[in-house]
């Protein structure tokens, strides 16, 4: 079984290039979307707990089963921890046995990015070029580096509540290409932005962004509204706007349409994403609609960050083999492991 630790991962990844894994792995997601019928998929198990969620993400195809756990608590970074960390496993369907096990922080954030890039490419306008990026956490470089791989992005407008996220991502993004904008609140991220970008972690229904700062032609993604009881926009914007969604079974529990019934959420969501990447559905089809995806975040992209990276990992012949299951010479003799 390979194990793919962090620094394992950091190796692979520093080996591939960021954004040739960014790129590579964005492909593998939209052929992994149009073949969404193949999956065997439920919406995520989860357990609200003090101080946060804890989630099991499964999903298997024909040769492969995959399953990620996640949890999200808010308040970690005040005891020097992250609100988010993650591992996750690939198995084979013919035997059950495991291939890999890994860490699924850092690629979470990956996967969750290069699907962002992607539904942005359908959704946002083709000249769109001023990003919004509101909650400047671990996730929040990520997107904009992804999303700087399908649009011209020439000024990036940040805000976070917490003013030393603002300075941490200040500090990794200075190097780029584009114009760096600081804002004193939200609104002023918003204004004059072509691409919204939320992605904040307060367990509540907070209006982080309203609905009188959104002008037509504007692409959202609400990243941050992830589990039950947890959304991030004015509610009045959601029948402003074309919706697509990853998995209607899980969004209507945990997305931004958790607040309409799920007869009226169906009439209100505009497609799901494998209906955007096979063309059953229109992606932007003028310039002034405005376009939301409302994200939770699914085991599909898991299972596609997962295969992929293993893939890599035996291209370049990097993580550890260890023994996590028996290795017997009589299949039905576990006990004389122990002799």
């Amino acid at each position: 079984m390979k194990i793919i630790t962090e620094e394992i991962l950091i190796k692979l990844i520093k080996t591939h290039g960021l954004e040739n894994y960014l790129t590579d792995l964005m492909k593998v997601l939209k052929e992994d979307f149009s073949r969404w019928q193949e999956f065997n998929k439920i919406p995520r198990p989860s357990m609200q707990v003090p101080g946060g969620v804890l989630e099991l993400m499964p999903i298997c195809d024909d040769k492969h089963y995959t399953f990620k756990y996640v949890n999200c608590h808010p308040k970690n970074p005040q005891t020097g921890l992250m609100t988010v960390v993650a591992t996750g496993q690939l198995s084979r369907i013919d035997t059950g046995y495991p291939l890999m096990f890994s860490e699924m922080t850092l690629l979470t954030a990956l996967r969750t990015a290069a699907t962002t890039a992607l539904v942005t490419d359908k959704m946002a306008r083709k000249d769109s070029h001023v990003l919004a990026i509101v909650g400047t956490g671990a996730q929040s470089e990520f997107l904009v580096k992804a999303m700087g791989l399908v649009r011209k992005i020439s000024e990036v407008r940040y805000f976070d509540i917490d003013f030393l996220a603002m300075d941490k991502f200040e500090q990794n993004m200075k190097n780029s290409k584009f114009k760096l904008t600081r804002c004193a609140d939200a609104r002023e991220a918003v204004k004059g932005s072509d691409i919204i970008t939320t992605c904040t972690a307060c367990k509540a229904h907070v209006d982080v962004i309203k609905n009188s700062w959104i002008n037509s032609g504007v692409h959202i993604n609400g990243i941050g509204g992830d589990t039950v009881g947890k959304t991030e926009l004015e509610f009045k914007i959601l029948s402003r706007s074309k919706i697509v969604i990853e998995y209607f079974d899980q969004c209507v529990i945990e997305g931004e349409i958790q607040r309409f019934d799920k007869r009226e959420a169906k009439e209100k969501v505009h497609a799901e994403l494998h209906e955007l990447f096979t063309g059953k559905k229109s992606g932007r089809i003028n310039d002034s609609e405005i376009t939301l995806y409302d994200s939770v975040g699914v085991a599909l992209e898991d299972y596609s960050a997962l295969r992929f990276t293993y893939e890599l990992a035996n291209r370049y012949k990097l993580g550890q083999e260890l023994n996590l299951t028996p290795i017997l010479k009589n299949p039905k003799d576990l006990i004389s492991m122990l002799y």
